[in-house]
């Protein structure tokens, strides 16, 4: 593994790879950190790609319009307004543009909050807002097969990936038909110096690269010298031949 950032951010999250460039949102920290920096009124959980070139995003519990040019943002639409604790998670765009991205309560420390407070919504290409269902703890891991019928979530907190039939013509989803959980076993593991990862991305040429995140946030200063790279972005140069595409 390649170290890439020496950052030590809090909690880095949802990394994107495009046009051969690697940026990344920023948890917590209620900032893109790609100068010159930009603050906000709420933590950014997740990023967008629009074609116009600009950006959405999740903002506390709005998905906004950020342009980064004119260092402007704009509420699209907000979700969970009678649980004023609550803020997005994780948040990925279908292969069709939709949004999908979960809520989940602030957490006093990490890991631990009130629980099934989240919902898991879908912004739609006009604007709409589509809220599938609610009782979630932590919404993650949201993501898509390769023929896209089939959509993958996880609840943290529920230690478990559940799988969905997918329309992608309606973006609906139906009938949960697998739930792993606890399985005991990975296809390929990689060792790095930190123990708080939290989240990944493949890239480069053939995306035979992979860009992992990780946090710092509750290490003690002990914790830190002993992984003073926590909170920063690597680059694993290992070959990943399932995901080549």
């Amino acid at each position: 593994a390649l170290f890439a950032n020496r950052g030590c951010c809090r909690c880095y999250l949802h990394p994107h790879y495009f046009f051969f460039s690697f940026n990344y949102c920023v948890l917590i920290c209620h900032y893109w950190h790609i100068p010159p920096f930009l603050f906000l009124d709420a933590p950014v959980s997740s990023v967008a790609l629009r074609k116009s070139g600009d950006y959405v995003i999740t903002l506390g519990t709005r998905f906004a319009a950020l342009k980064w040019k004119e260092q402007s943002v704009t509420t699209i639409a907000q979700v969970d307004r009678d649980k004023a604790n609550n803020r997005f998670n994780d948040g990925k765009v279908d292969p069709a543009g939709r949004y999908f991205a979960g809520t989940m309560a602030e957490e006093i420390r990490p890991a631990v909050l009130e629980r099934r407070q989240g919902s898991l919504y879908t912004l739609c290409p006009d604007h709409s807002v589509v809220k599938h269902f609610d009782q979630v703890d932590i919404s993650n891991g949201l993501d898509w097969s390769l023929d896209h019928k089939t959509f993958f979530y996880i609840d943290s907190l529920s230690y478990s990936v559940d799988a969905f039939d997918y329309d992608l013509q309606t973006g609906k989803i139906a009938q949960m038909w697998m739930t792993c959980s606890n399985l005991g076993f990975g296809i390929q593991t990689v060792k790095l110096p930190v123990d708080k990862t939290t989240s990944c991305c493949f890239g480069g040429k053939d995306y035979s690269e992979m860009y992992v995140t990780s946090a710092s946030d509750g290490m003690d200063r002990e914790q830190l010298s002993r992984q003073p790279q926590a909170g920063g972005v690597f680059k694993v140069n290992e070959a990943f031949s399932f995901r080549t595409e």
